[in-house]
């Protein structure tokens, strides 16, 4: 680690304890030369995710966005934002962990709909609505009626 007093690449670490929350290392390095101290940080680099969308373009991953549709189809309901901003870290991180740097609009839709479904029955069926872009009043019964059949195995 290059010193910021003296410019020297020779230091060594004097202590290493957890930051923020764990998700990073702070740690207090002493240079060789000067034997001046200053404080680094090591975090886990995340690689940018790209979310392929229906259409075939890209673009950057946005966890605003994902947050702002689910906070949309809870509005007016009774699920709190920390609740919602939990999610969509659980999702983002699914997301980071399992698929890699490049996911479909599919999947995080996906995602969202099995999140929403556990957190509200009712903001699950407005997403799903646009979502799956619901053509008529059937189409809206069929994912009512799957929903009911689902409620219904896991009571079993």
């Amino acid at each position: 680690m290059k010193c910021p007093f003296c410019a020297a690449l020779d230091s060594k670490v004097v202590d290493s304890r957890p930051a923020n929350d764990g998700t990073s290392i702070r740690r207090r390095r002493e240079c060789l030369a000067c034997r001046s101290r200053f404080t680094t940080y090591e975090t886990v680099e995340i690689l940018p995710m790209v979310v392929v969308k229906k259409d075939g373009s890209r673009q950057a991953f946005d966890r605003a966005k994902l947050l702002g549709s689910m906070v949309k189809a809870c509005e007016k309901r009774s699920v709190s934002r920390p609740l919602l901003e939990k999610a969509a870290d659980e999702i983002e991180k699914e997301l980071q962990n399992e698929l890699g740097g490049e996911v479909t609009s599919i999947q995080i839709g996906e995602l969202v709909m099995k999140r929403l479904q556990i957190l509200d029955e009712v903001a699950y069926v407005r997403f799903a609505s646009v979502y799956r872009q619901f053509k008529d009043i059937n189409t809206f019964l069929d994912e009512l009626n799957r929903l009911l059949e689902d409620k219904k195995e896991a009571q079993l």
